[in-house]
């Protein structure tokens, strides 16, 4: 795998992975039209969360947090694989399923029609976000009073 294509699939996997499950839910029947079998099953776990102090300190513990993670093989040897946030199994199998089918000859078909309205619905939901957090800024200044 050359560095661009593992770039596009580390794409591709992050944005299957921040979707919402009823995001995908629309390609479902077109993910699951293939033979397909499960390598690792749905499965929720926990993972270690590690933060830094100012961005760049260093390194904490912030705490733990549940993952799904799902492993599948296509009929034709493709493997997909899914990490996702939280406890949704069916997402995971889905974003599996997906990561598999990129993998194919009809993966301009996908990114078109899904990777690409994913990408652009979570940009659209970051600077709503980050909007609706400027508006909250406060700008703290310290006046300097003469000699004490």
């Amino acid at each position: 795998m050359n560095l661009a294509s593992q770039t596009a699939r580390q794409h591709w996997i992050g944005v299957l992975a921040l979707a919402r499950r009823s995001e995908l839910q629309p390609h479902e029947a077109a993910l699951r039209d293939i033979e397909y079998q499960l390598i690792r099953a749905p499965e929720i776990g926990m993972t270690l969360v590690r933060g830094r102090m100012g961005g760049n300190g260093a390194p904490f513990n912030v705490g733990e947090m549940s993952v799904t993670r799902c492993v599948v093989r296509l009929a034709d040897g493709r493997t997909g694989y899914s990490y996702l946030a939280g406890r949704d199994k069916v997402h995971a199998e889905l974003a599996a399923l997906a990561d598999a089918h990129l993998q194919g000859s009809q993966q301009r078909h996908w990114l078109a029609q899904m990777i690409t309205p994913l990408a652009s619905a979570q940009a659209e939901r970051r600077a709503q976000k980050e909007a609706e957090t400027a508006a909250t800024k406060v700008e703290f200044f310290t006046l300097v009073r003469g000699e004490n």
